[in-house]
């Protein structure tokens, strides 16, 4: 067990389930899944930096990226049904645990001028989903084996549907949120 999932464990579930006055603890929200996204749009034309994709992202995320496949063709985008375009990885358990465990203590604060994370990207499931310009900024990439890099978006899918319960249970983790004001 990491160190995120020990402090959920032991602080978050008790200040949630009297925040929102909740009685049971098996009640009170979890991670279901952390699903990182890639939509491989430049590397349409090249299988070579299709699969320096993948490696990089199994490399941050600890598990082989699903090859995601056009389901119809484009001809105005220039994709054909069935041709690669974008990488996916579901992360549950564990993995998922640990992701977002690197995300928030040592990612994010490595980004340039970051005052937090906006509140705004919430959906109406409480879902919240991160997008981010570029993935050298995790620690396990070696930059100078890096031929292109590329940005990808992170979705922290949580057991909860109320929105401002989902907020309050990220912001417990140590979600770095930006300031108001």
């Amino acid at each position: 067990m990491g160190i995120l999932e020990d402090k959920y464990k032991k602080e978050v579930v008790g200040k949630l389930m009297e925040e929102f006055k909740i009685k049971n603890p098996l009640a009170v929200p979890t991670i279901e899944k952390v699903v990182v996204n890639v939509g491989a749009g430049e590397a349409l034309k090249s299988k070579d930096l299709i699969e320096s994709w993948a490696k990089d992202l199994a490399i941050i995320t600890g598990q082989k990226p699903s090859i995601r496949k056009a389901r119809i063709s484009v001809s105005a985008f220039g994709v054909r049904k069935g041709a690669p375009v974008g990488l996916k990885c579901t992360l549950r358990g564990e993995r998922a645990w640990s992701f977002l465990e690197r995300l928030f203590a040592i990612v994010l604060p490595r980004l340039n001028d970051f005052r937090g994370i906006p509140l705004d990207a919430f959906d109406k499931e409480g879902n919240y989903t991160l997008g981010l310009p570029d993935f050298t900024i995790f620690p396990e990439i070696d930059v100078t084996k890096v031929n292109k890099p590329f940005g990808f978006e992170i979705t922290i899918v949580t057991t909860t549907k109320d929105k401002e319960i989902s907020k309050r249970f990220l912001e417990l983790l140590g979600m770095p949120f930006e300031k108001k004001g």
